[in-house]
């Protein structure tokens, strides 16, 4: 094989895949900024498909904010599931379960709200969706086919959440659960003509501040202040047993938008760079001597063993060259 073809396979195979998927969870994963101060410009980030994690922090108490002073971050993404009761999913800070005022935020954001001030849910309604991390409170159906699920004409659910966590999830939705592209649409917990209500919800995450819900499922345990309890209505056997059902419930969980860590500060940004351009010289450097080692037993191995095709070529030319010498000595 020639050194050049060598060196194509070499990147093919190897070095485009790292850089490639480096440059993919750096650059094109959807991310979500949770700005808490007005006096700099750092924000924490909340990932799609992040392990969320790292060290509690509290909104400033001189930053004017409405929530100034509660603890937010430090939630894990395995700790993103609640139940179907309002005020679950909480690692932390729960208190008093009968309400969901004063709460912390672990994943960075504050939770949905439903009508009649319900377990005190006010405390984060209309007044605050300009601020909500992630945008307006939003819904979007998901319906898929039977070409992919055994499903019903009447099999439809819905996600509840901020507008920025639902249009990444989307896609997601999409790619691994077949289901039908729709887009989000403004939400309003208290309305009474609500496409779904919060009887209908079949699972919380991150606080409460997400929900799976379909008008097929109505539980009379719902209206209940009591954040802590597992007494809920059985789902309908067609909701219990829907692989259609499952497969949004296990995306949901895996790629809900979470907070990160914190930020590693500038000294770790830039040792990151020095390290990573180190490895890249290292890399470069590596291909360089591998093509120079590759040329010298191409060399060699033509010295050695001479192509026969090239040393016929090379004969036949020797031979006519003596020809034509020889027609011009002889000419009259």
């Amino acid at each position: 094989m020639h050194p050049c073809w060598m060196l194509v396979v070499f990147y093919a195979l190897i070095a485009y895949p790292i850089l490639g998927a480096n440059a993919s969870n750096i650059f094109i994963k959807p991310q979500i900024r949770v700005t808490t101060t007005f006096a700099d410009f750092d924000a924490r980030i909340m990932d799609h498909w992040g392990g969320g994690g790292g060290k509690r922090v509290q909104i400033s108490k001189d930053s004017k904010h409405p929530f100034e002073g509660r603890t937010f971050g430090g939630a894990k993404r395995k700790e993103i599931r609640g139940t179907r009761a309002f005020g679950s999913g909480y690692p932390y800070g729960t208190g008093n379960q009968s309400t969901i005022a004063r709460r912390p935020f672990p994943f960075g954001v504050w939770p949905l709200y439903w009508d009649q001030n319900f377990m005190e849910a006010d405390e984060y309604g209309p007044l605050y969706d300009a601020i909500r991390p992630g945008g307006l409170i939003a819904s979007v159906p998901l319906r898929t086919t039977t070409a992919h699920f055994n499903v019903t004409e009447n099999e439809v659910y819905y996600a509840i959440g901020d507008r920025e966590s639902l249009l990444p999830l989307m896609i997601s939705y999409v790619t691994w659960c077949h289901v039908t592209p729709a887009w989000p649409s403004r939400f309003d917990p208290t309305a009474t003509n609500a496409t779904v209500k919060l009887e209908n919800v079949i699972q919380y995450f991150r606080g409460s501040s997400f929900a799976l819900a379909t008008p097929m499922y109505n539980n009379s345990f719902a209206r209940i202040p009591d954040s802590g309890t597992t007494e809920s209505s059985p789902l309908p056997e067609l909701v219990e047993h829907s692989p259609f059902r499952k497969c949004l419930d296990g995306v949901t969980e895996n790629a809900l938008a979470i907070i990160n860590k914190p930020p590693t500060g500038p000294i770790a940004d830039i040792l990151i760079i020095v390290f990573t351009s180190t490895w890249l010289i290292s890399l470069g450097a590596a291909v360089m001597i591998l093509y120079a080692l590759v040329g010298i037993l191409y060399w060699i191995r033509g010295c050695i063993f001479p192509d026969p095709a090239i040393e016929r070529r090379r004969l036949e030319a020797a031979r006519e060259a003596r020809r034509q010498e020889t027609t011009y000595e002889n000419y009259p």
